[in-house]
């Protein structure tokens, strides 16, 4: 049975100090076109859902600059080595990127659920949609997702139900169930709520609508194998400021894992990946370095090197795998005034692209 959140205690709203500053009339352009459009509402429960499963709070701040400090360090291990430091860490930063994630798969939903989930009779799709998000540590994806999916069905009346994957190297397990269970409670209510309120009363998410599991992988040390064991079901890949660090940590066993990727989706996948806006990886050719955007080596492995590789063979042009169906270079997520959360959150900048996987007939009109 989950606790009542009354013991925890908002420290005031979320300021503009914390939202970060723009000086040019571009950047102002940019801000205003990225708006939330996601109700304050359902932001706020995210975030109380934070509160009741991770019980942030100024006490944290000594275990807080530890992580800081192996973070700083790129000492990966250290930094997520303890359970301690994992709560803290997925305290701090999740809630923000939850928020903006939220954002995000509100604003890609008519590739991932055209029609808001109807046929073309205008009737609500049944059935279960596989999600595997990977390096997906801290929850953020589970509780956007969670909040996502409760807009849609409340939107379309679907019975849409979800399977989601989490994959992560450290051992998030602890924090990711503590938050599902928060996900799949209502809310606790005042003993003075009126029957109507208590009879309203409803979790994020009903239990029979989501499945979670938390699977413990080194991504880049995967067989081919595993990796279609893993996303081979999967209608949604995410790679949520992942595929940097990811490129950063090996180069090679990165491209490796993007081609199993490539290989095991079934037709219409999608996989959408966000990042740090301008992110570049270093790439040693002919022992000379270079470094590259993120997004030119993402299109480079998925778009162009079937194509390059196909060309210096026997004749025939390799049929590409994907087509590229949303590409932003830089955008903000802004925290909208008046959400309240015991520590300071931040707005988020992200870069964001989204490919599906080709059919053989597509491919055949694609080359």
């Amino acid at each position: 049975m989950a606790k009542s959140k009354g013991s925890w205690k908002p420290r005031g709203k979320i300021t503009s100090a914390a939202r970060g500053s723009k000086s040019t009339t571009a950047a102002k352009d940019e801000e205003a076109n990225t708006e939330s459009t996601v109700p304050v509402k359902l932001l706020q429960r995210c975030l109380n859902i934070y509160c009741d499963a991770l019980r942030p709070g100024d006490e944290d701040g000594a275990v807080l600059q530890e992580v800081k400090g192996h973070l700083y360090n790129r000492d990966f291990s250290a930094a997520f080595g303890k359970e301690e430091y994992l709560r803290v860490y997925a305290s701090r930063w999740s809630p923000s990127r939850a928020l903006g994630y939220l954002q995000i798969f509100t604003d890609v939903q008519e590739y991932v659920l055209p029609n808001n989930g109807n046929n073309a009779a205008g009737e609500p799709v049944a059935g279960q949609w596989d999600v595997v998000c990977l390096g997906s540590g801290g929850g953020a994806e589970l509780v956007a997702l969670g909040a996502w999916m409760n807009q849609v069905r409340i939107a379309s009346a679907t019975d849409l139900k979800l399977s989601v994957s989490l994959v992560d190297v450290a051992s998030w397990t602890a924090i990711t169930d503590d938050l599902q269970r928060y996900i799949m409670t209502p809310p606790a209510l005042s003993q003075y709520a009126s029957a109507a309120a208590k009879e309203a009363n409803a979790p994020l998410v009903p239990e029979s609508a989501l499945q979670v599991q938390f699977c413990q992988q080194d991504l880049l040390e995967q067989a081919e194998s595993e990796v279609a064991a893993l996303v081979g079901k999967a209608k949604l890949v995410t790679l949520m400021f992942t595929l940097n660090e990811l490129y950063s940590a090996n180069m090679p066993k990165t491209q490796r894992l993007l081609s199993y990727i490539t290989s095991s989706l079934q037709p219409d996948a999608l996989l959408l990946v966000v990042d740090s806006p301008g992110s570049y990886s270093t790439v040693t050719i002919n022992g000379a370095e270079k470094k590259y955007p993120m997004q030119w080596l993402l299109d480079y492995t998925l778009l162009d090197a079937p194509r390059k590789a196909a060309g210096s063979g026997s004749g025939g042009q390799e049929k590409p795998k994907w087509e590229r169906v949303l590409s932003e270079d830089s955008r903000w997520f802004r925290l909208p005034l008046g959400l309240l959360y015991p520590i300071e959150l931040e707005d988020m900048r992200y870069q964001m692209h989204m490919y599906r996987r080709l059919a053989e007939e597509e491919e055949d009109e694609e080359a």
